[in-house]
C-alpha cells in the first residue's frame, strides 16, 4: 500500500503560510478579458492576535487555510471595483497543512505556482 505522496513548498512560501501570510496564484481565466486567481489565506486564531498585540507573529505548523479561486474583469483590476463582475468559481477550508496538499491536488495546482500577493495583478 503506498502512502500519497504530498507536494513539497518552497522554504519561503510554507513559511509564510506557517506565519499566517496569504499567498496567490494567477490562473488562466475562463475567458479572455478576465483574470482569475486562487488564493490561500491563513486563518487568524486569539493566539495570532496576542502575539501581535505582543509585537511579534507566532509561526503554527496546524493553521486552517481557507483557498478561494475567483474570477475578474481584467478592466477593475485596479482600482477599488474589482469586486464588480467578479465570480468566485469555487471554495475550500483545509484544516492543516495536509488537507491544504489534498485541495492543491484535486484543483490541479502546485506549490511553487503561488507567490506573495505584491508580485502578483491579484485584487485584493
Amino acid at each position: 500500500m503506498s502512502t500519497p505522496s504530498h507536494p513539497t513548498w518552497p522554504t519561503d512560501t510554507l513559511t509564510a503560510l506557517r506565519l499566517g501570510r496569504r499567498l496567490v496564484a494567477e490562473l488562466p481565466a475562463s475567458r479572455p478579458g478576465r483574470r482569475a486567481f486562487v488564493d490561500i489565506t491563513p486563518l487568524a486564531t486569539p493566539a495570532d492576535t496576542e502575539a501581535r498585540g505582543q509585537g511579534w507573529t507566532r509561526a503554527d505548523h496546524a493553521r486552517t487555510f481557507t483557498v478561494q479561486h475567483w474570477d475578474y474583469d481584467a478592466d477593475r483590476l485596479e482600482g477599488f471595483d474589482h469586486d464588480i463582475g467578479a465570480v468566485l468559481i469555487k471554495t475550500a477550508t483545509a484544516a492543516g497543512e495536509p488537507e491544504l496538499a489534498a485541495v492543491l491536488e484535486a484543483w490541479h495546482l502546485r506549490p511553487e505556482q503561488f507567490r506573495y500577493p505584491w508580485h502578483t495583478d491579484d485584487p485584493k
